[in-house]
């Protein structure tokens, strides 16, 4: 009995190693969730920043295109003049040659006598003081412009380049993040694993102010989806939530999360209040607007709905309040 023991033990032992050998691997456990959201959160670390660098470079490109249009809207009354003025000249032209000043002028310039060569430079001379009175300032103002205007066409279009990279390295993260997205979905299902999404009462508090009137709003977002660029009114990325959020409080910010700590007053933790805003990570490339108790409301990832998130969720670099 024994022996008949040892020997099925052998062969299932080799059964096994067989098994081994025909796939040439060894099964591996899945990912757990929490190794999947450590991946999750790796990849994004790498694209926000970019995501929010083209935001900016975007903001730069519309107040460039605004300078060229108001340049253009500037020069278009020069080129008026400009026209008007060499329509002068032609007509001036046009009268000498109909009054006969054209003929004398074509007679004196054929003469060599030197009393008619000095009426001739003085014909010319009007002619040329009417020319250049007429035209010479404008010219000149043209000329400015088309100095001001050329290293500004030049600065769009490198503008416009660098946003056409950074939406190329956006694209290509974006094909990774749909990877890791898709193993969420494996991980947890439909439910996404993201937990309560409004843990606490949002905002805490609500007294009629400006923050409170911000935090309300950015509430009131809860649930809807990150989208890369995007400032509402059913998908927001982060600085697009706290720039709308502030809006609906009477206050403007730029769409970026840099700019926005470079634009408010700095406060301290210890001062903190609701609206105020909470600005992560050492190149301040993430944001999210104070609604008291701990919390913070941000649009923080693709796949994961504006949420109620404790306030240290993230690498915290400072805090600003707008007003």
């Amino acid at each position: 009995m024994a022996r008949y023991a040892a020997r099925r033990t052998v062969i299932t032992a080799l059964v096994a190693v067989a098994t081994v050998l025909s796939t040439g691997t060894v099964a591996r456990a899945q990912p757990t969730p929490a190794e999947i959201e450590k991946q999750i959160d790796a990849a994004w670390v790498k694209l926000e920043p970019l995501a929010e660098k083209h935001n900016a470079t975007r903001l730069d490109l519309q107040a460039k295109r605004k300078k060229a249009d108001a340049l253009a809207k500037k020069i278009a009354p020069l080129q008026l003049q400009i026209d008007l003025a060499m329509a002068k000249v032609g007509e001036y032209a046009a009268e000498q040659y109909k009054g006969g000043n054209f003929s004398a002028l074509n007679a004196m310039l054929t003469t060599g006598s030197p009393s008619t060569f000095t009426n001739q430079l003085e014909m010319l001379e009007v002619f040329a003081r009417r020319s250049q009175k007429d035209i010479s300032a404008v010219v000149d103002l043209r000329a400015r412009y088309v100095a001001q205007k050329e290293p500004l066409d030049q600065l769009v279009g490198q503008l416009t380049e660098e946003e056409a990279q950074l939406a190329a390295k956006k694209k290509q993260i974006d094909v990774e993040i749909a990877k890791l997205e898709k193993m969420r979905l494996d991980a947890y299902g439909s439910g996404g694993g993201i937990g309560e999404l409004r843990p606490a009462p949002c905002p805490v508090q609500y007294d009629g102010s400006a923050g409170t009137k911000a935090a309300k709003f950015a509430c009131a977002q809860i649930g809807k989806g990150y989208v890369f660029g995007n400032e509402g009114p059913n998908t927001y990325d982060c600085s697009g939530l706290t720039m709308k959020a502030w809006a609906a409080a009477g206050t403007s910010l730029p769409h970026n999360a840099a700019r926005q700590r470079g634009q408010v007053p700095s406060v301290s933790r210890s001062n903190l209040k609701v609206g105020d805003l909470v600005f992560y990570y050492s190149d301040l490339h993430h944001v999210g607007i104070y609604v008291g108790g701990g919390y913070i409301v941000d649009a923080s990832k693709p796949g994961v709905p504006i949420r109620m998130r404790t306030i240290n969720a993230a690498p915290i670099h400072s805090y600003g309040r707008p007003g």
